[in-house]
């Protein structure tokens, strides 16, 4: 039981260490700052009246849209969020164009609207500011401006625009997942989209620290000769797990931290947590699907001698995991679907894959057992693969052991 010896020690070492301490509290204030704060800083409500100026050529538009905008659109203190200015008491658009544009230079008005003659027939609008990346605003008066044009061009044919306003309503849909047992349980898009990917982004953190961590370690010991002292106390067998095992758990114990701290804040302010179905599932593939890429790690990381090297070798095995994420709004569409089935039965792409599909829709019982056993298989090959290149690399010296040399190792 030598490499339960080992696993302790690479556990307590890291766990110690002053990054691992600062990590536990610097990535979860990392990903709050930009997951969070973008959306906070985006939903935010403004918070002085902003003036707009508006030249209706066509004389249709001014004051239904002033009106909606008065109506809709409210400070937190209740002032008018926007008000609109009419430049219709300059003449000439050319002169209404200059004088418009030293108010938005001077701060008097954020931009102005030039609202042509055959607005109805067209519907083309032009909008003129220093700014012409405020999202909100164009939103809103783009949304209030079809709504007052499409009340004029139903008036212009005769129909009356309070009735087909009331046909066009808007509906609201409240959608419900149905379980295998014919359950129901209120479910949105977000719910299932977050429910799927964080589990996807668990295991690539898992991979991409604990895999870095691995290389890391067997390099620095090869450097300094101790693997030397290692072995001279234990087996490579023994040792390749020992590492596997006490950074596994590193790992582990850093994304409970973390699941710990969210649930707490979810608590504490009464927020939504996602809580998936098919936990223990999700979690055999979880495991399963680390422990594949930690024998990759340990086969194509015992090699290398240097940092750039373990480097490059993290970030090319990584790449693997980055795939499903780019096909994950498909998957959620269609999980099902010939390509998405076929892609869950790569090896390498399994556990991605299943993690993705379970919370959307369950796949078949034999989907399920199949991709299993098929991961059992390929975490023995793997693991054995990266025994006897551990075995051997780990005390190559000076020199990189080249492709056909690794496949004669294999094969022997």
């Amino acid at each position: 039981m030598k490499f339960l010896t080992i696993a302790k020690w690479e556990f307590l070492e890291k766990v110690r260490s002053k990054a691992f301490i600062v990590s536990l509290v610097l990535f979860p204030v990392i990903m709050v700052t930009f997951g969070v704060l973008p959306g906070i800083l985006a939903t935010k409500s403004d918070d002085r009246t902003i003036s707009v100026g508006v030249l209706d050529e066509s004389n249709t538009v001014m004051k239904p849209l002033g009106r909606k905008l008065d109506e809709r659109y409210r400070l937190p203190d209740g002032e008018p969020n926007y008000t609109v200015r009419d430049l219709a008491e300059f003449d000439g658009r050319e002169q209404v164009q200059g004088v418009a544009n030293a108010m938005v230079s001077a701060g008097e008005i954020e931009g102005y609207f030039i609202v042509p003659p055959s607005i109805l027939d067209s519907g083309v609008v032009e909008y003129r500011s220093e700014n012409v990346g405020n999202i909100r605003l164009l939103e809103r008066f783009t949304r209030t401006l079809e709504e007052v044009i499409t009340e004029r061009r139903l008036l212009a044919r005769g129909f009356n625009p309070d009735l087909i306003r009331q046909v066009n309503a808007s509906v609201e849909i409240r959608s419900f997942k149905v379980s295998e047992g014919g359950a129901e349980r209120e479910s949105g898009f977000l719910e299932t989209f977050f429910g799927a990917y964080i589990f996807i982004m668990m295991l690539m953190f898992m991979v991409l620290t604990s895999g870095q961590l691995l290389i890391r370690s067997v390099v620095e010991e090869k450097s300094n000769r101790v693997i030397e002292v290692l072995l001279s106390s234990c087996s490579p067998r023994d040792l390749m797990m020992g590492k596997i095992l006490g950074l596994s758990g590193l790992g582990l114990f850093q994304i409970t931290i973390w699941a710990l701290i969210a649930a707490a804040i979810a608590l504490r302010f009464d927020a939504g947590f996602i809580v998936t179905e098919n936990l223990p599932l999700l979690l055999v593939y979880f495991l399963l699907g680390y422990l594949l890429y930690a024998g990759i790690f340990v086969a194509a990381g015992s090699p290398v001698t240097t940092e750039q090297e373990a480097q490059q070798i993290t970030s090319y095995v990584s790449l693997l995991l980055v795939f499903p994420t780019v096909l994950a709004i498909p998957a959620m569409q269609n999980p099902d679907s010939a390509l998405i089935q076929i892609l869950s039965f790569i090896p390498l792409l399994t556990p991605a894959f299943m993690l993705l599909r379970i919370p959307i829709q369950m796949p078949e019982a034999w989907e399920i057992w199949s991709t299993i056993g098929l991961l059992l298989v390929s975490i023995v090959i793997s693991m054995w693969m990266a025994g006897k290149i551990f075995r051997t690399a780990i005390l190559a010296y000076g020199k990189r052991l080249t492709i056909p040399e690794l496949v004669r190792l294999l094969s022997t």
